[in-house]
C-alpha cells in the first residue's frame, strides 16, 4: 500500500511536469480574495501555493482585497458600512480605515510568505504610481473615494521580479490630485495583469467556477473561449457578483492575458489542484486560438 501511495505521488509530479515546463519563468497574477483570507488554515494553503508556484519558475504576484476586514473595522468605529450596486460607499473617514486595514492585511501575507523562506514585498498602488485612478460612479451615484484604474506603471513590480521578490499588492492608488482612492480588487488585478503581460490570472472566489445555469451545480464550465462568455452573458443566466467578474476576465484576456482562473478558494490548494493537474477544478477562460488543456478522460 505504501508504495502504491509514493508511486501516486509521483505520477503527481509527472503530471505537473509539462504545465512547469510550459508556465516556466511566466508571470502569474493571484487575484487573493474571499473566505481564503478570512480562514487562517486556508489563508496558509494559498501562500503555500503561491510560494511553491515561485520555486518551481513562475513569478507569480499578489493582488488582494480586504473587503470583510474593512466592514469589520468600519462597524468596530461605530460606522455603518454602506454599498451601492454591490460598491462600497467609501467617504474621508472610511478611506482612512480602508487603507490602515489593507496595509495591516499586506503585510500579515509579507509575514507569511518571508515564513516560507521566499522575499516578499508588500507594496499599494500608491507605490512608485502604480495605480493611476479617476473617481468611479456606480450606477451614476457618487460612491466617495472608490477609483477607476486608468494607468498602470508596471517599473516597480518588473523591478521585484528581478530582483525575485515576490509583490504582494493592495488596491490602492492615486488619482490626479493625489488623492488615495480604494479600489476592487478585481479591477485591480485585472489591470496589473495586462500590464505586466501575465501569463494567467486567477481569481480566488467564494464560489466553484462559472456555472451555464447557476441553479444546476453540474454545469459547471471547465474551458470556455470569450466568445462562449459573451453568449452566456448575453443569456442572462449569470448572476450579479458574476457579472463584473466575468467582463473582467473577458477584458484582461482581449488584452494579452493568455489565461484566466476563477477558483474556490475554500478548496485547500484550489490553486495546484487547477494549475498542475490535467482535470483542473475551476473554470479557465482562454482566448480562441489558446491551446486547451481540459481533459475530460483525465
Amino acid at each position: 500500500m505504501e508504495m502504491n501511495e509514493e508511486l501516486y505521488k509521483a505520477q503527481v509530479l509527472i503530471e505537473a511536469l509539462p504545465y512547469i515546463q510550459k508556465f516556466n519563468r511566466k508571470i502569474i497574477v493571484v487575484k487573493y480574495g474571499g473566505s481564503a483570507m478570512v480562514d487562517e488554515e486556508l489563508k496558509r494553503k494559498v501562500i503555500q501555493d503561491v510560494v511553491l508556484l515561485k520555486l518551481v519558475g513562475f513569478k507569480p504576484i499578489i493582488v488582494h482585497g480586504g473587503g470583510k476586514e474593512i466592514s469589520k473595522w468600519v462597524e468596530k468605529s461605530g460606522m455603518e458600512p454602506r454599498f451601492v450596486n454591490g460598491l462600497r460607499v467609501t467617504d474621508e473617514p472610511t478611506m482612512e480605515i480602508a487603507e490602515m486595514v489593507l496595509n495591516k492585511v499586506n503585510k500579515s501575507l509579507v509575514s507569511l510568505i518571508s515564513e516560507l523562506g521566499i522575499k516578499a514585498c508588500g507594496i499599494s498602488g500608491k507605490d512608485g504610481g502604480m495605480l493611476k485612478v479617476e473617481k468611479k460612479l456606480s450606477g451614476g451615484e457618487d460612491i466617495g473615494y472608490v477609483g477607476e484604474v486608468t494607468e498602470v506603471n508596471a517599473t516597480l513590480i518588473h523591478a521585484l521580479l528581478k530582483d525575485d521578490f515576490l509583490p504582494v499588492i493592495c488596491p490602492i492608488g492615486f488619482d490626479d490630485t493625489f488623492h488615495s482612492y480604494n479600489i476592487n480588487a478585481d479591477d485591480a488585478a485585472c489591470a496589473i495583469a495586462r500590464a505586466v503581460n501575465a501569463e494567467k490570472l486567477a481569481f480566488l472566489t467564494d464560489i466553484e467556477g462559472v456555472y451555464r445555469d447557476y441553479n444546476d451545480k453540474s454545469s459547471l464550465i471547465s474551458e470556455i473561449t470569450t466568445d462562449e462568455a459573451r453568449e452566456l452573458l448575453a443569456g442572462g443566466t449569470i448572476g450579479g457578483g458574476m457579472l463584473p467578474k466575468l467582463n473582467n476576465c473577458i477584458d484582461a484576456i482581449e488584452n494579452g492575458v493568455s489565461r484566466v482562473h476563477i477558483l474556490d478558494g475554500r478548496i485547500p490548494h484550489c490553486l495546484l489542484l487547477e494549475i498542475f493537474t490535467n482535470k483542473g477544478i475551476g473554470t479557465a477562460m482562454l482566448s480562441k486560438d489558446a491551446e486547451r488543456f481540459y481533459n475530460p478522460e483525465g
